[in-house]
Formats: structure tokens, C-alpha cells, sequence
């Protein structure tokens, strides 16, 4: 292959760098004008037009064939067609997903007075309550499966103090969007980067509480695992409880039919302890993935199988 001249290399890398700024603004207005207009139609209707369009065409996409083969991987029993039906699936919830985010603000109507007549139910509301109170730090986790985002709405709306690491876009404008509709309805967010370590160290000295997300691969991460298969987790959380020795929470959101979802939280879980009685980190992870691995046994088509989740 011949190689560019290097003034051509340069002032390529220059157009690319003035680009950016006009991309960034382009998409930024595409997110905007999407969320504004997901918001004009019931939630039901958003949500369902939404599942449609990208149950229909997203399959065709290249990424769907990552999730094919994670399904395959994990699902060696399933025909080509269950697989396929599970990718549409897949898709289907994504494209939920994203009319509820641009309606977020709107989701949540539990009421522990009428506690199965709204949108969301609730399992183990008492939990939420009893952590509310305790004034000890605690932790909770979730993976990318129903509309996870709901979990760190739900930790506000039953006002438990704390906060959740999150991940930001790339795009400067699309991320500040985002973290605008979030900081509405998710107080203490906490972004992914150089000083998050401290801050929810410092949160959880508080006896604050901390939400994330661990169901993605990490680059250098201890091995567990999951389906039968290994891969490289992020060690945080069981960092963190080795550190403080708090409870460990699992939390997620299952979508319902009609639009309705129920947020569970676990009791306790139970991490093996070394020889000197603290938690063992690599041994945490391995149990708090089992237990990520059981939820999406349960509801495959709600879980991310577009990421590569196996390296």
C-alpha cells in the first residue's frame, strides 16, 4: 500500500481537527431535535415506533453481527433463527430505550401507597429504605439489560444519598445534552475519568452510596466467568467494598409489556473473603457476574449483546 506524502498526512490531520467542531455541533443538534421530537408522542407510542423501526432494519447493521456472535457463543443450543429472533429483540429494546431517555423525566410514578397501579413496581422497596436510613456507605451494581438507566432514578427517587459512575460520550455537545436531562432526574453523577476514584472514595466515606455498571469488558481486568467463557472485568466495585467493607447491592430494570417496568434489588450478596477476612476482589467479581449472568439467562433480549463482552 502506498503511503501519503507526509505534508498530505498533515494537512489531512488539520482538516480533520477543523471538522470536528461542526461535527460535534451537527450531531449535538440531531440528539436535540430527536429527544425534542420523541417527546411529543405518548409514551407508549414513542417507545413502541421506536422498537419497530429498529427491529426492522437495525439486524442489517455490521454491529449485529457481534451480537450474533455472542448469541451463538453463549447459546450454542439455539438455531440460526432463535439467534436472529434474539438480535431483533436486542434492537427492540435499544430503540425503546431511546424514547424513554428522551422522556426520563416522565417514567417514574411509583407510589408505595398504590404500589401496582403505576408504570413501575417495585421489589424491595424496603431494602431501598433500610439503606436510606442506615448511615452506612453501600454499593450497587447493574449491567445493560431492560432500561438500565432507570436504576439510578430509582436510588434518587427513594432518596438514597449517593451517586453513579457513568461513561460520557464522545461528543462534547451530545454529552452535555445527556448530562443535562440526567442531573434532572440522577443528583451525584459521577463522570468516568482521572478523579472519579477519589470522589466516590470520598462519597463513601461519607456513607454515601455508589451505582455502576459492570457488565463490560476492561481492558486489564481480573478474570471471570460468564457463560462458560472468560473475560476481563472492571474491579471497582470490589475494590471499593474491600476498601470500606459495605454491602454489595445488585439492581435492574426489567421491562413489562405496555410500556411498564419493574426495578428489583437484591438482598446482600455474599463476597468470598481472603485468609485475612476482606474481600477478595477477584473472587467478588466472579459473584456478583453470576449473578449478571442469571439475569440475562432470564431476559436474553434485554441485555447489550452488541458490546464484546469476549476478547
Amino acid at each position: 500500500m502506498t503511503r501519503l506524502p507526509h505534508s498530505t498526512r498533515r494537512l489531512l490531520f488539520r482538516l480533520r481537527l477543523g471538522l470536528q467542531p461542526v461535527v460535534e455541533m451537527l450531531v449535538g443538534g440531531y440528539v436535540r431535535a430527536s429527544i425534542w421530537w420523541l417527546r411529543l408522542w405518548p409514551l407508549w407510542l414513542s417507545a413502541g415506533g421506536m422498537a419497530f423501526w429498529a427491529r426492522t432494519f437495525a439486524p442489517s447493521f455490521p454491529v449485529s453481527k457481534v451480537a450474533r456472535r455472542n448469541l451463538t457463543a453463549a447459546y450454542p443450543e439455539k438455531s440460526q433463527g432463535e439467534i436472529s429472533a434474539l438480535v431483533r429483540g436486542v434492537w427492540a429494546n435499544m430503540g425503546r430505550l431511546a424514547a424513554e431517555f428522551a422522556q426520563q423525566d416522565r417514567l417514574w410514578d411509583y407510589d408505595p401507597a398504590r404500589p401496582g397501579e403505576g408504570r413501575v413496581e417495585v421489589v424491595g422497596a424496603e431494602i431501598f429504605q433500610r439503606l436510606r436510613d442506615d448511615g452506612r456507605p453501600a454499593l450497587f451494581f447493574t449491567a445493560h439489560t431492560g432500561n438500565w438507566e432507570m436504576c439510578a432514578i430509582a436510588g434518587a427517587k427513594f432518596d438514597v444519598p449517593g451517586g453513579v459512575l457513568y461513561r460520557a460520550p464522545n461528543n462534547k455537545s451530545a454529552a452535555a445534552l445527556i448530562e443535562e436531562m440526567r442531573a434532572g432526574t440522577m443528583p451525584g453523577l459521577i463522570r468516568a475519568g482521572r478523579d472519579a476514584g477519589r470522589q466516590m472514595a470520598r462519597m463513601l466515606a461519607e456513607g454515601q452510596h455508589l451505582g455502576m455498571l459492570i457488565d463490560q469488558y476492561w481492558t486489564g481486568g481480573p478474570e471471570v466467568t460468564f457463560f462458560g467463557r472468560p473475560c476481563a472485568t472492571n474491579p471497582t466495585l470490589a475494590r471499593l467494598a474491600r476498601q470500606f467493607d459495605c454491602p454489595v447491592h445488585g439492581m435492574r430494570v426489567i421491562r413489562l409489556p405496555g410500556a411498564r417496568f419493574r426495578v428489583e434489588i437484591t438482598d446482600e450478596i455474599a463476597l468470598p473473603r481472603d485468609a485475612e477476612g476482606k474481600i477478595d476482589v477477584v473472587g467478588a467479581m466472579q459473584a456478583v457476574t453470576r449473578v449478571i449472568e442469571g439475569w440475562v439467562r432470564e431476559y436474553p433480549d434485554q441485555w447489550l449483546w452488541l458490546h464484546r463482552r469476549w476478547r
